[in-house]
């Protein structure tokens, strides 16, 4: 590595003065070289002040010591390209890699986009999430950061591209408590009968079992047994942008699971098959009209409602809190039982009821006067 005077020769004239070079005072007059540790090619970056240069070629003998050499041309890329690169590499499921392709286009190009990768700094990431803060939610706005750009960012890094990720440090707005509507069990009845028959099983399934839209609708015949009173997920239904609906493995792993019916889901379920003529599935692709025309427009019993009203009633009948979760969360594919009782026991219309109730057991009623005192 070395830093070149551009502006004169190495040889010096009879008289020992410095000989002018063709581009004396031309350009930028300071070269740094230095050989490209992956390639073994020569690199070259050009500075107009000497103090620049050298800070350069110390920084690059440095970073090619420890193994943290970036080649910086590798940054020259702009976010946007290397975003669709980035994009095109993840194994993400069908409906995940729509929504990353959603969230690029829409939220990282228009405002990043056309910077190098190398020239975006901390401001530009807060100037992103202080912008995109004006159109979207919250709890959107994290799924934009932490799903999108972090990841984005730290993929360049590991790639050699940038030396350091913009996006240390980002503070994103609260995300305010969520407050889910937990339907009572006359509600759900009065939903279901509020619907075409048709659809009746869909809301008991919600209601009584907590699961997904798409477990819903890529439900099988031959995964029901009502003589057992069980049914078992193995997938779901996928709608995506340009291809016919499909069924695809479930979310995740603890999703693949088999749920007791209760009565109420049992009876409507027999109702529907005794009712509808269902077919022997031939493919795995499904008619769009029921999943498009319910699945987005009569949706009316949100899952966040039906898995309270899951969570709800499972609770009721146990005794524990450890208890409920074990019941709930595998019913309704949660990874974890925390998740089943972060979610939803704040939720829980009787639970303060209950504590009080716990408290005066142990307690009593009034307050008692300890033996020995007047």
């Amino acid at each position: 590595m070395a830093v070149d005077d551009l502006w004169y020769l190495r040889q010096r004239d009879a008289a020992g003065e410095r000989v002018a070079s063709q581009r004396h005072g031309r350009g930028k007059r300071w070269r740094v070289r230095w050989v490209d540790p992956e390639t073994g090619q020569t690199r070259t970056e050009l500075f107009g002040r000497r103090a620049d240069a050298e800070r350069h070629d110390a920084n690059m003998h440095a970073d090619i010591s420890r193994g943290q050499y970036v080649d910086p041309r590798a940054g020259k890329l702009t976010v946007e390209t290397y975003a669709g690169q980035w994009r095109q590499t993840l194994l993400h499921r069908g409906s995940t890699a729509e929504r990353v392709e959603r969230v690029i286009r829409r939220h990282v190009v228009p405002v990043i986009g056309a910077l190098p990768l190398s020239q975006v700094r901390n401001s530009h990431i807060r100037g992103c999430v202080k912008d995109r803060a004006q159109h979207l939610e919250p709890s959107t706005l994290k799924v934009v950061f932490f799903g999108t750009l972090v990841p984005m960012f730290n993929a360049a890094v590991v790639d050699r591209r940038i030396g350091t990720s913009p996006c240390a440090g980002i503070r994103l707005p609260d995300v305010p408590d969520s407050r889910y509507y937990i339907a009572r069990p006359e509600e759900v009845h009065a939903l279901a009968f509020a619907l075409p028959e048709r659809y009746r099983g869909i809301v008991y399934l919600a209601a009584g079992c907590g699961w997904r839209g798409g477990e819903i609708f890529g439900l099988e015949r031959d995964a029901l047994d009502l003589d057992g009173r069980e049914v078992h997920v193995r997938h779901q239904l996928a709608v995506i942008t340009g291809r016919a609906p499909h069924l695809t493995p479930t979310k995740t792993k603890s999703s693949v699971r088999t749920n007791e019916l209760t009565a109420a889901v049992v009876d409507a379920l027999r109702t529907h098959l005794a009712t509808f003529r269902i077919h022997p599935r031939r493919s795995r692709t499904r008619p769009t009209r029921a999943a498009r025309r319910f699945g987005r427009r009569t949706w009316a019993c949100r899952r966040a409602s039906a898995c309270g009203t899951c969570a709800t009633t499972s609770r009721r009948s146990s005794s524990t809190a450890a208890r409920t979760s074990r019941r709930c969360s595998s019913p309704m594919g949660h990874t974890t039982p925390t998740i089943t009782l972060n979610t939803y026991v704040g939720h829980w219309p009787d639970a303060v009821d209950q504590t009080r109730t716990l408290v005066d057991s142990a307690l009593g009623c009034t307050a008692a006067v300890p033996a020995g005192t007047a």
